[in-house]
């Protein structure tokens, strides 16, 4: 569809009659109204007929355009122009009830007169096809034609509950009131059977605003005795506003039923009588495609020129080598125009011979629009060319995979180019058009990526207020390229986004925030939602942990927060701190290492806690603070051993080393967390397992209310045993130092 070279932001389609379509477009400075196009007898090209027609919106968006094809009449159309030069209609000399018609009057509301009354609405009919108008109702009413015209029904738009219409069989000079039913309805609107020729209508509305539908049939059949024939019609002729008899390039005449007949016009009714072809005039003719009316230019009357983007004189997109084609004039006839004779505004047309044209316009693009596809997904390209030469031209295809192909008249056979890739990746797909006369090139980038399998949010559980904080999303699976990230920080409704999988942020206030992201491939859209809880002030102590720990370390989200939930638990029993004051996150990555973040008890989260110093101070021989030895073991051989230690002096630290010694080919947590390895495509969701509770026996101290019961590592068929005491060789001690300077928030 050619219409011309700039944006059109909405468009509709007005008639598609006569072999021609008719279009209401929208241009980018209009708001409030539209511009109507008419084609070629092809339906490609598209010039402009009228300009600024009025739209109106919908309560439920939809756009009505304020224009109207006359039944019956075909080329004959209402529309309502926003224009400044407005002319006046001839107005009715008498209003409804016979009295004279002052039109410069607006003493009283009406909207006859030089102003528009936007709070009074009345009803006008046209007998000849809107020349001349006279009153009918001074309120507003449903309107229903039944019989091609000859009965026109009538019912008050009201908000209050009606009994009664109208009917008229004269064109509205006089109306008939009819009592529809007993009861009164509110009437919500009219309904006729199909065909211009029914005689049946239907009422619908309700009793009451809480009762159902109530539907009324009326039946005007039985009030006509006979069918009509020629001696009820009179002929009338159509003409426009200045009495002009040729429109559309014919004279034509209609029949009209007499008033005083009394008759039903039934299904072999036609309106058309006799038609007359007239000579052409110059307004049997508009602006070609690419011209449009300067009405400005009063030395040039009313002549169509050449838009500044436009030359007349360039061959059609179509024209092939050797073939001629005629320059516009800036003219042509109507399509559907029968005129004969006369004035030929598109005589003068020049004949040129088609050059060879380069390739213009090459358009690459792909069935079904999606350029994110699958590994294995069957693709097929599609290439357009707007212009040039098509016959002559090669097109040099590469689809980015090493594949490449020449073909030849490919957009002319529409021959479809069909690939399949198998490898994730972007891929660069161009396609190059090129004759002697020019070259033209296409390219789009086609994204090969898995659906996203689920992403994990890995965050600090606990902030300081004001401290940066690395939120990280994983994805699976981890060669996910092209991903897209979305993240949402407490209740704000605006994500922030970007393209890494990570980003920095700041908690303002105390509380509970909640963070979520999402990540999105073009493809798929996976989320996952972490609470940050945000203090003024905590400590956090970093944990380290043996190299063999490392050997078992899958580096997934499940195995880390289940690591992080065990060593919490030991900590709490060895150091006696409440387990809802401690949290430990096992940070990404080898070697393994964790943050364990301590809390201040409720009552004191108002002020500086020394939380941690008096707890441990709390102990006897804090100093240097020993257990005896308790041992476990699984079915598996594994056998651990814990040992609190100071890393370096000056730097108050609670360090954890697990040490992890395998005396047999399984390994306990592979064993536990075997599930969650990458490699396997399991991804259990995590569930609370009840646990067969050990605890190895101790010898008999101060100590003993600080025994470990390790029941987290153990499986629900593990085997116990006593192994020695704290001289036995794998055993389990515990030692804890102070140190000076604590990391506090």
């Amino acid at each position: 569809m050619k219409v011309n070279e700039y944006e059109k932001t909405d468009v509709h389609i007005v008639s598609t009659d006569e072999s021609q379509v008719f279009l209401a477009l929208q241009e980018w400075y209009q708001t409030d109204s539209y511009n109507l196009y008419q084609s070629d007898p092809q339906g490609v090209y598209y010039s402009v007929v009228l300009e600024n027609v009025r739209s109106a919106k919908q309560p439920e968006e939809s756009v009505v355009i304020d224009i109207l094809e006359v039944r019956g009449i075909k080329g004959v159309f209402l529309a309502n122009q926003k224009v400044d030069d407005w002319e006046p209609l001839a107005p009715p000399t008498t209003d409804m009830n016979g009295k004279p018609v002052n039109c410069k009057s607006v003493r009283k509301p009406c909207n006859l007169g030089s102003q528009l009354v936007e709070y009074k609405e009345e009803m006008y009919i046209t007998s000849d096809c809107g020349k001349t108008w006279r009153q009918v109702f001074e309120e507003e009413h449903h309107i229903l034609y039944l019989d091609h015209g000859g009965v026109i029904v009538a019912i008050k738009d009201t908000s209050i509950p009606l009994k009664i219409l109208k009917f008229s069989i004269d064109e509205g000079r006089t109306w008939t009131i009819h009592n529809f039913t007993s009861t009164s309805v509110f009437v919500d609107g009219l309904l006729s059977e199909p065909g211009d020729e029914t005689l049946v209508m239907t009422v619908f509305g309700h009793i009451s605003y809480r009762s159902d539908w109530e539907l009324v049939k009326v039946d005007f059949r039985q009030s006509f005795p006979r069918q009509c024939t020629e001696g009820d019609y009179d002929s009338w002729k159509l003409t426009d506003l200045q009495g002009e008899k040729c429109i559309m390039g014919q004279e034509r005449s209609f029949r009209k039923r007499k008033d005083t007949a009394f008759c039903i016009k039934g299904r072999s009714y036609t309106s058309a009588l006799t038609t007359k072809p007239c000579q052409c005039s110059e307004k049997d003719f508009n602006c070609d495609y690419g011209f449009e009316r300067a009405q400005s230019l009063k030395t040039e009357g009313d002549r169509c020129f050449a838009d500044f983007w436009h030359d007349p004189d360039s061959p059609p997109h179509d024209c092939h080598q050797g073939h001629n084609f005629e320059s516009s004039t800036g003219y042509r006839k109507v399509v559907s125009n029968l005129c004969e004779g006369g004035v030929n505004k598109q005589q003068s047309a020049k004949q040129h011979t088609c050059p060879l044209l380069p390739p213009r316009g090459l358009q690459l693009g792909i069935k079904g629009q999606m350029l994110a596809v699958a590994p294995g997904d069957d693709i097929t390209f599609i290439v357009h060319q707007e212009q040039g030469d098509t016959s002559s031209t090669k097109y040099q295809v590469d689809l980015g995979d090493g594949m490449r192909a020449i073909y030849q008249n490919l957009t002319v056979t529409d021959e479809p180019i069909q690939h399949r890739y198998e490898q994730q990746g972007v891929y660069r797909v161009t396609v190059k058009a090129e004759n002697v006369a020019g070259h033209d090139q296409a390219t789009i980038y086609i994204q090969v990526t898995a659906p996203l399998q689920e992403v994990h949010l890995e965050v600090v559980p606990i902030a300081g207020i004001n401290q940066e904080v690395n939120l990280t999303a994983v994805v699976l699976p981890f060669e996910a390229n092209l991903t897209v990230f979305y993240w949402w920080i407490g209740d704000n409704l605006q994500p922030k986004m970007s393209l890494g999988n990570s980003l920095i942020t700041r908690f303002p206030e105390e509380g509970e925030v909640s963070v979520t992201v999402q990540a999105s491939n073009g493809r798929s859209m996976v989320q996952d939602t972490k609470n940050v809880h945000v203090y003024d002030h905590f400590q956090v102590i970093p944990l380290a942990f043996s190299s063999n720990l490392d050997r078992l370390n899958p580096n997934i989200p499940e195995w880390r927060e289940d690591v992080g939930q065990v060593v919490t638990k030991i900590l709490a029993k060895i150091t006696g701190i409440p387990q809802v004051s401690l949290v430990t996150m096992v940070k990404r990555g080898l070697p393994t290492t964790a943050d364990l973040y301590v809390l201040p008890p409720e009552s004191q989260r108002d002020k500086r806690s020394v939380f941690v110093d008096k707890v441990i101070r709390s102990y006897p021989d804090w100093g240097q603070f020993h257990f005896k030895s308790s041992q476990f073991k699984t079915k598996t051989k594994l056998q651990f051993q814990m040992f609190l230690i100071e890393k370096r002096p000056g730097v108050w630290a609670l360090s954890v080393i697990f040490l992890i010694s395998l005396l047999a080919t399984g390994s306990f947590i592979l064993y536990k967390f075997k599930r969650k390895l990458p490699g396997r495509n399991v991804y259990a969701q995590m569930h609370n397992e009840k646990e067969q509770e050990m605890t190895s026996p101790v010898n008999h101290s101060e100590d003993t209310q600080h025994i470990i019961q390790g029941e987290e590592f153990i499986d629900d068929d593990l085997d116990s045993q006593t192994l020695g005491n704290a001289e036995g060789s794998p055993a389990f001690c515990s030692l804890i130092r102070i140190r000076t300077n604590p990391h506090y928030y």
